[in-house]
C-alpha cells in the first residue's frame, strides 16, 4: 500500500494579500452574499440578508452563486466586488 500527499495550495499562488480597511458601520451600504450553490446556504443566507436590512441598515444586498461550488469564485465574480463595501461567503454543507 501507497500513501500519496497531495499540497492543499492553489497552483496560481496566494500573492500579497492586504485585508480591506473595516467598516465602522454597516448603513447605507451594499452586502454581497455568496453562495456556494448548496441548498442549505439558501434559508441561512434569507435570514442573514434580513438582518443585515433591519438591524443594520444595509441599503443593498446583492447574492451570487459560484458556479462550481469546490472550486475558487470566477473571476467575473471577484472583478465585481469593487461594487461591494463587503462580502459574505457562505457554505451550505
Amino acid at each position: 500500500m501507497s500513501l500519496e500527499m497531495l499540497d492543499p495550495t492553489h497552483e496560481g499562488g496566494s500573492g500579497v494579500f492586504s485585508p480591506a480597511p473595516r467598516l465602522t458601520t454597516l448603513e447605507g451600504t451594499t452586502v454581497a452574499l455568496v453562495s456556494n450553490g448548496k441548498r442549505g446556504v439558501r434559508p441561512f443566507f434569507d435570514a442573514v440578508e434580513d438582518e443585515l436590512r433591519h438591524r443594520y441598515g444595509v441599503a443593498e444586498v446583492v447574492r451570487l452563486t459560484k458556479g462550481n461550488y469546490s472550486a475558487p469564485a470566477e473571476r467575473e465574480l471577484l472583478a465585481a466586488s469593487g461594487r461591494w463595501h463587503a462580502l459574505i461567503a457562505g457554505v451550505g454543507d
